[in-house]
């Protein structure tokens, strides 16, 4: 029988496990705030706890324990790249990234990704399965110990599709934000998808105030298809019926990811479609030049492309930034960490 998992749990489900051992509440309490305030890594670790009950836990229960595989740390910048191998052997990877305003991590919330983008290395392999709540805390928490730093930022942007994930998501969201745990505010928080439509509308019912940020590529359905397979099934205008919704019941700036990718969304007329879809939405673009992987073929768009393109943008009323390239020199972009390990025969 597999063992649940103490780190995946809210309070409220950590009590009933405490009731029907035939503990006090306030036990939950204590495991918890040792769990996501002390970040310990085992059931014997919570030594508040008495050693009794810590050998009754361990019977049934696990805590997720994250171990660093590899560590990348960019000559170019302060970025640094995690290869962290979870209990069942599985790698995902996760990256820290310093900012002025502060530390922000981009996590994983699934062991590859069935999305299928054409440009990302995480998808390369398919699904393999999706990360516990505990499992995603897990990375945040490893590399706060190990840095020694109180980390400001989350973004679930890594390897896998948040929103196919999404009561695993959803509950990683509660836990992190808890006052008995990081206390990390909602609005610190930015979840990145590539258009799962009806879960945008589900997130937006949720009413929690984070960042939500959507991968768009182009702008054009059938253009966005050739790059993107879930375009096969969510057509832009769903996706912008949805974003709107999302803005109306949360007040928050939608962020519209485009990645590009030289003589396939970097034209003019690709430029000024944008401007027709997003005119007047609460939103902002953020440009990101490709970070290129040997499944696909094409290259970045030159600089002088990159700003001809935000120059329309901005001159017609589109917020818009490229975002700076981070950690090019440690494979920073999603999956390509991961990938290479495997390759090298540690899976």
């Amino acid at each position: 029988m597999d063992k649940t998992d103490l780190k995946s749990l809210e309070i409220e489900e950590l009590e009933e496990i405490f009731l029907k051992l035939g503990e006090k509440k306030y036990r939950a309490a204590q495991a918890f705030k040792w769990m996501h305030q002390k970040m310990v890594s085992s059931i014997d670790d919570i030594t508040e706890l008495p050693q009794g009950l810590r050998d009754k836990l361990n019977s049934n229960y696990r805590v997720s324990n994250l171990k660093i595989a590899e560590r990348l740390d960019s000559k170019q910048d302060d970025t640094i790249k995690y290869l962290f191998v979870l209990d069942d052997g599985n790698v995902i990877e996760s990256v820290m990234m310093k900012y002025k305003h502060g530390t922000s991590v981009c996590l994983s919330t699934q062991v590859g990704c069935r999305m299928g983008c054409e440009f990302c290395a995480s998808t390369k392999s398919g699904l393999v399965r999706h990360l516990l709540p505990g499992e995603i805390l897990e990375q945040f928490y490893q590399i706060q110990k190990e840095q020694n730093i109180s980390i400001s930022n989350v973004v679930l942007m890594g390897s896998g599709e948040p929103l196919d994930n999404y009561n695993n998501v959803m509950k990683f969201f509660k836990i992190i934000h808890d006052k008995n745990g990081q206390n990390l505010g909602y609005r610190h928080i930015t979840i990145s998808t590539c258009g799962l439509v009806p879960r945008i509308f589900d997130l937006a019912d949720e009413g929690i105030p984070i960042n939500l940020s959507i991968s768009l590529h182009s702008p054009f359905d059938e253009e966005r298809k050739k790059i993107m397979p879930i375009a096969k099934k969510y057509s832009i205008r769903e996706i912008m019926e949805a974003c709107s919704y999302y803005i109306a019941k949360t007040n928050r700036r939608v962020t519209f990811e485009y990645t590009l990718i030289k003589d396939v969304n970097d034209h003019q007329k690709d430029a000024l479609e944008i401007v027709k879809l997003l005119k007047g939405m609460l939103c902002h673009v953020n440009l990101i030049p490709l970070n290129t992987i040997k499944e696909f073929s094409h290259t970045k768009s030159n600089e002088k492309s990159v700003l001809k393109f935000k120059d329309i943008l901005l001159k017609n009323g589109i917020n818009t930034t490229i975002r700076r390239e981070m950690g090019a020199d440690v494979n920073a972009a999603c999956g390509q960490l991961r990938r290479d390990y495997i390759e090298r025969g540690y899976s």
